[in-house]
């Protein structure tokens, strides 16, 4: 028999769609909630991600579908199909995003001065306007049944801007871009917005902010970057998921419109 305490936690049952779960972070996400007895509609323009772990994950609780986030048409067919099998989803998770990292190209990493317009508009259109179309299309749905639960995914360099100084020991020179901020930073009114606009229906709305997943970067930047965080490490991929099961469940039916900080401490200081 389940406590009162972990029918708070439980998301068994629930039809959550994730984007972005061909990445590094959207797997992990998938296996969680499929541990927690969810189904899952797992969702990313490139399912094959050598990055990810989809291809490892078999459960018959799963529906994998390539997805362009910026296109209605193709939203509404993988929405349908996951109606379709698991019913009207309880939980989205926006966490499909465009960055880039410091093995980006020279072109996308350049200074502000030359970045290109093409770059600035291909990271708005995934970002921003894939996570508007996501919510457009699910949250509407959601509100027009029971109500429901969205995470949108957003970085701490959408808070804070980025100490370019991680950066300066990198050959040929990196600038991290300013269209992933201004995109991430687009997330928490894009939240507040809907927290608001949909309470009457039962939907809420948060943000959850994440900080520096380590995945074998260099050491010069490491060393660096762990200097700037108060517990000395940057994060394991795993440890996001206590966050998101948290927005996805009960425990958190009186929070919407806010922001959810898990970074180690980063942006204490």
């Amino acid at each position: 028999m389940k406590t009162q305490v972990s029918r708070l936690f439980d998301v068994s049952g629930k039809a959550v769609l994730i984007t972005g779960a061909g990445g590094q972070l959207g797997g992990e996400y998938v296996s969680a909630f499929l541990e927690a007895g969810a189904y899952v509609a797992a969702l990313d323009k490139n399912v094959h991600n050598p990055r990810g772990k989809l291809s490892s994950i078999s459960s018959e609780n799963v529906f994998i579908a390539a997805v362009d986030i910026t296109d209605k048409n193709s939203i509404r067919t993988a929405l349908d199909a996951c109606v379709s099998r698991f019913g009207v989803p309880s939980v989205l998770v926006n966490n499909a995003a465009l960055d880039a990292p410091p093995n980006a190209t020279d072109q996308d990493t350049g200074p502000f001065e030359q970045y290109p317009e093409d770059s600035w508009d291909q990271m708005m259109n995934v970002n921003v306007k894939g996570t508007f179309l996501m919510c457009q299309a699910v949250g509407g749905l959601m509100a027009s049944h029971n109500g429901g639960s969205i995470i949108n995914i957003a970085s701490i360099y959408g808070m804070l801007s980025p100490d370019q100084r991680l950066y300066e020991h990198k050959k040929p020179p990196f600038t991290k871009p300013i269209a992933y901020s201004v995109s991430k930073s687009a997330i928490y009114n894009l939240t507040r917005y809907l927290a608001t606009y949909w309470a009457n229906k039962k939907v809420r709305v948060n943000t959850l902010t994440l900080a520096g997943v380590f995945n074998n970067q260099d050491d010069a930047f490491l060393k660096k970057y762990t200097a700037k965080v108060p517990l000395g490490r940057m994060a394991n991929q795993n440890e996001y998921n206590g966050a998101v099961l948290f927005l996805a469940s009960d425990a958190s039916a009186y929070m919407t419109g806010a922001n959810m900080v898990i970074d180690g401490g980063y942006s204490c200081w």
